[in-house]
């Protein structure tokens, strides 16, 4: 009989080798194998199911092998626990296989919340995340993280002309365009790499933050690096699905810069220095993910990503304007979404 009639298995072969290991640990849990139904999907080949177990409930994750690696996964939840973080606890682990089973830390995503919620509301659990990531660059030992070097830092980047350029608006950049997209590279890395490192989470956005007690529940880590001190709070206030107006941007900004500075955080002691190297190192996380937004859509069949294209072209523009050094990309943006305003998107 399948695992459960809500939950489709593309691999039949998949399917019993998780029906294998699930009965296998099923009574030292109290799962209860008629109640899987999805709980969430992402960008990758990882998916998550829900079961109810005893008097709450858990998460089991599917991630199959070779395309994904739950080890990555494993030891970063274990260095969120140690830093005092609220991450998912691994109940159990089949490395070879790609199953987890996890601890549950509810339904409520930041994400949803801050749809939702007033400004007051909003404020609180932003300084929330705020909070949980002073602590998590303070207290989680980085060393044990890949680097995130200028080799990454690189091939990130070149997605944006592969497959935005390329593939989404099927344009071939001229000599003279290429010398400016490698100038504009080049600062970006120098500013990235200059910065001090910590641990980076790599999405520290409210898609990934949960609602619950003590708040936040932090998910989707497994490809936490070692790298620029910045990168995590430019993806929490410039974020792929919500986005804020500039002065809430800054106020929050502050608030991390000085949280950082009391907690011993290597964050420059001049808040303009910090904002700008935010803001430069927010631009390559949006030019990547504008690359990586129009590959899902041609080459993993998920074009609702793409819909937030116009999003990371104005979060690209206004700061490419307001840099001088960073101004030949403008023109490199515009052909693709045509004249681009740099005022910020608001809440509603």
């Amino acid at each position: 009989m399948p695992a459960s009639t809500s939950v489709h298995w593309a691999d039949p072969q998949r399917e019993a080798a998780f029906r294998r290991w699930f009965d296998a640990i099923a009574a030292r849990h109290g799962l209860q194998r008629a109640t899987l139904e999805p709980a969430s999907s992402d960008a990758s080949f990882r998916r998550y199911l829900r079961v109810q177990a005893g008097q709450g409930s858990c998460i089991v994750m599917d991630a199959p092998p070779p395309q994904e690696d739950v080890r990555p996964f494993i030891h970063v939840a274990g260095l969120l626990q140690a830093a005092g973080l609220h991450a998912p606890r691994v109940l159990e682990a089949d490395v070879a296989q790609g199953f987890v089973l996890l601890d549950d830390l509810g339904r409520e995503l930041y994400l949803d919340a801050l749809r939702q919620a007033t400004p007051r509301e909003a404020d609180r659990l932003m300084r929330d995340a705020i909070g949980a990531l002073v602590q998590w660059q303070s207290r989680a030992d980085a060393r044990s993280l890949p680097p995130y070097d200028e080799a990454l830092l690189q091939r990130e980047l070149d997605l944006f002309p592969e497959w935005c350029v390329q593939r989404e608006f099927g344009q071939t950049w001229t000599d003279a365009q290429q010398v400016h997209w490698r100038g504009v590279c080049r600062r970006l890395l120098d500013s990235a790499l200059a910065q001090p490192r910590v641990a980076v989470h790599r999405d520290w956005m409210p898609r990934n933050l949960m609602v619950c007690d003590p708040n936040p529940g932090v998910l989707d880590f497994q490809d936490a690096v070692a790298g620029p001190i910045t990168y995590d709070m430019a993806s929490l206030i410039r974020d792929a699905f919500i986005s804020w107006d500039e002065e809430r941007e800054i106020d929050w900004s502050v608030r991390y810069w000085q949280a950082a500075r009391e907690a011993g955080l290597p964050v420059p002691a001049d808040f303009g220095e910090f904002w700008r190297a935010l803001e430069w190192m927010g631009l390559q996380r949006h030019l990547k993910v504008l690359g990586i937004f129009c590959r899902l859509k041609h080459r993993d069949a998920k074009p609702h990503y793409s819909t937030d294209l116009p999003r990371f072209f104005t979060y690209a523009a206004r700061v490419a304007h307001r840099y001088a050094p960073l101004a030949p990309l403008v023109g490199l943006l515009e052909p693709l979404a045509g004249p681009l305003r740099v005022q910020a998107f608001t809440l509603r």
